[in-house]
């Protein structure tokens, strides 16, 4: 893809989109069919940098995958909790789940094997103490080869005693459900304790539930302040993996601020496991339409006349949501206050600083107080003044894209960040009605 992509505005639009296969649900699979015993067909994969990033990890530990791109189906030969091969160098680029998932993994079987897992530059920027240090209380024995508590690591295949472990307040959820994937092949089981509240506890919801589908039930007591995970072995023959909510994200928002315009979403609903749905309720807070049916959402903009208005919302549930809702705050009425989203300073970049740099181009007025953002759009919003830088962050790029639709002048830099997750973003995205304008830099 280009260097540069610029978007072109359009007028309203009527437009049914099916994303292609939830990163979070199809990374989550393909481990768990791994761990689990017998073949397992998963469908409606994604194919994209990090679900790539696990299915060559899986194959390079000795899994055997057969893989068809076209039907966007993986079958899995999974081996009982075992790992094939005991001397392997993992390089994960900046796939967070496949490094945290397959850090856990690696150090719960019992092979003797040595596995070291690192990845990319902002890879090695991303903590991954909270994890490493419930590991070791566990039973794992894991060895930092660069700064301690950041990747690179050496993770013995020395088995994990499993029982009982205390987890403060995270970071990220994506600790919380490496421990719970591999809670099943720990000699005690697990049980997970959380001493506070817990980060996108949707994506925790999310795991149990495919551990559930996978013939692991877990027991969560009334207050979500405990965990118990029993000892067992994963087992399905086959598994559809629904459309990423995440990705349909900026759709949804793109109904919403331009006028007269309608998006459906197929395939998704209020039966998701995936909690990042509930931004359609967001955008129906800030006066959106909104149908939110079983196996599919609708989103249509405000009536005639009405413009969106400014929500004040804890996003501490779903915080891949920020970019998305902090874009539509540039076309809403008042200010937008987005609250308990600190996690967003270690996700591919600091996500709190690049919004607050790319949404003033646009004339907004942004604020980072702690760990909320406050959003004041201008009275009369006009091009940026500047191209959206997207610090190698696919999220920035589809979001700001959205904006693009309904002013002129909105230029991505490095668009093709977003294989990350979203290879095909921006060919959806014109089937929306907009003409992109790709234009590469020349060489000196």
């Amino acid at each position: 893809m280009s260097d540069t992509l610029t978007i072109q505005p359009i007028g309203p639009f009527r437009a049914t989109v099916t994303p292609p296969g939830s990163k979070s649900l199809t990374n989550r699979a393909l481990l768990l069919a791994a761990l689990g015993e017998g073949s397992c067909k998963l469908t409606g994969v994604l194919f994209a940098d990090d679900t790539r990033a696990m299915m060559a990890a899986l194959r390079e530990l000795g899994f055997d995958l057969e893989i068809d791109e076209g039907q966007q189906c993986v079958t899995v030969e999974g081996l009982g909790g075992t790992i094939p091969k005991r001397d392997v160098s993992l390089m994960l680029g900046n796939a967070g789940t496949a490094y945290r998932f397959l850090t856990a993994a690696c150090g719960a079987v019992r092979n003797g094997g040595c596995y070291r897992l690192d990845g990319i530059a902002r890879m090695r920027q991303r903590p991954v103490g909270q994890l490493v240090d419930a590991l070791r209380k566990l039973g794992g024995d894991i060895r930092y080869t660069g700064v301690e508590g950041y990747p690179p690591l050496e993770v013995r295949g020395s088995g994990l005693r499993g029982g009982s472990v205390t987890m403060p307040p995270t970071l990220s959820s994506q600790y919380i459900s490496a421990l719970l994937q591999a809670g099943p092949y720990m000699a005690q089981g697990l049980e997970l304790r959380f001493d506070g509240p817990v980060t996108s506890r949707p994506y925790v919801e999310m795991t149990l539930a495919l551990m559930d589908r996978f013939g692991v039930t877990c027991e969560v007591d009334e207050h979500f302040t405990r965990i118990t995970v029993p000892r067992g072995v994963y087992k399905v023959d086959e598994y559809a993996i629904e459309p990423d909510a995440s990705n349909a994200s900026y759709f949804l928002a793109a109904a919403a601020v331009c006028p007269g315009s309608t998006c459906t979403i197929e395939g998704l609903g209020k039966s998701s496991p995936q909690g990042d749905v509930g931004v359609a309720d967001v955008l129906a807070k800030m006066g959106a339409g909104l149908v939110f049916g079983d196996d599919f959402i609708t989103v249509m903009a405000p009536p005639t006349h009405h413009m969106l208005r400014g929500v004040d919302i804890d996003l501490n549930a779903m915080p891949d949501m920020a970019q998305t809702l902090a874009v539509a705050a540039l076309f809403a009425r008042g200010t937008t206050t987005l609250r308990n989203i600190g996690n967003l300073r270690v996700k591919e970049t600091d996500r709190l600083a690049a919004l607050q740099n790319e949404l003033t181009k646009f004339g907004a007025t942004v604020e980072v107080e702690g760990d909320d953002l406050f959003i004041d759009p201008p009275d009369k919003l006009s091009p940026p003044t500047a191209p959206i830088q997207t610090y190698d962050d696919h999220r920035m790029a589809m979001s700001f894209a959205v904006a693009g639709l309904r002013l002129p002048g909105v230029v991505i830099m490095d668009p093709s960040c977003v294989n990350k997750t979203y290879p095909g973003f921006f060919d959806d995205l014109g089937r929306l009605g907009s003409r992109l304008s790709p234009t590469t830099r020349g060489v000196s």
